[in-house]
């Protein structure tokens, strides 16, 4: 589903005027015992969520300051922190890492709870404290396989599983995307889309027309699944609060996606990896 974002008084009071959160069926623990067991059978925090941001070359250093800000500083928003205590637990635990080539992620803020102000800020001043960087290639596919078992890492159960994934292009690197996303559904873990589309498609940055379907077709996926667009640079900031705040509340916009397996996708899932082919002949 394509979405284009606005983030008014209108979406708040949406989101926060039952105060109920949708919940996504968890997989049952399975022979899992002890610590992970209990973890299973009580979830303590409303979502576990993980935040995986592109940084490969193709996004420009004020394009990764201005994501790095959105996110931190979304996190400690007054909407935020109202749509986390409207949830049956009132915190969450979160989890952000970067990523490019299909061996390239790194981990900025492990697995952490937020449950007030003063956990955000901590969190939120954590994002901003660390060196802006850029790398190669563009691995939805790897950054996907990394956050898999990052589940199982956190200690804290949510009543959902969400990894929340930014890019600005098409897979290009690592396995290709269909499976790694096919393989999160089967754990029974949502992907949300954040295709970033401010600069025109370029030969030299690998970018494509229509991200936002190539996103909706091949990358995210899971009840309740939605993507996010952003078109104009002024509204980076914006679309990052208003993402969050839907995934914390369990919301999505009120527009019916439609199920890939009802369809073709309209943008291949191996785009990026032709492309490159072409171009370079690896």
């Amino acid at each position: 589903m394509r979405w284009y974002v606005s983030i008014g008084a209108v979406l708040v009071a949406g989101m926060l005027a039952s105060g109920d959160v949708a919940g996504v069926a968890a997989p049952g623990p399975g022979t899992q015992t002890g610590r992970v067991a209990e973890k299973e059978s009580t979830p303590s925090v409303d979502i576990e969520l993980i935040i995986a941001v592109d940084v490969s070359y193709s996004m420009d250093m004020d394009e990764l300051a201005i994501q790095r800000e959105g996110y931190a500083q979304a996190i400690v928003s007054k909407e935020f922190l109202q749509a986390l205590k409207a949830g049956p637990n009132g915190k969450i635990s979160i989890t952000y890492f970067e990523w490019a080539a299909s061996n390239d992620q790194k981990v900025i803020i492990p697995w952490r709870v937020i449950d007030g102000p003063e956990s955000a800020d901590a969190v939120s001043a954590e994002i901003m404290k660390t060196p802006v960087r850029r790398a190669s290639r563009t691995s939805i596919s790897g950054a996907i396989y990394f956050a898999i078992p990052m589940f199982d890492e956190n200690p804290h159960r949510g009543l959902r599983r969400v990894i929340d994934i930014s890019g600005d292009g098409p897979n290009n690197n690592g396995t290709p995307i269909t499976p790694a996303r096919d393989a999160a559904l089967e754990k029974g873990i949502v992907i949300n889309g954040l295709p970033i589309m401010v600069k025109e498609p370029s030969y030299s940055t690998m970018d494509i027309e229509n991200l936002d379907y190539y996103y909706e077709d091949c990358v995210i996926g899971g009840p309740g699944s939605f993507v996010v667009t952003i078109k104009d640079r002024e509204k980076f900031k914006e679309a990052i609060r208003t993402k969050l705040l839907l995934e914390v509340a369990g919301r999505t916009p009120d527009r019916p996606i439609v199920r890939t397996a009802e369809r073709e996708p309209r943008v291949s899932c191996m785009i990026g990896e032709k492309i490159w082919q072409d171009r370079w002949g690896r």
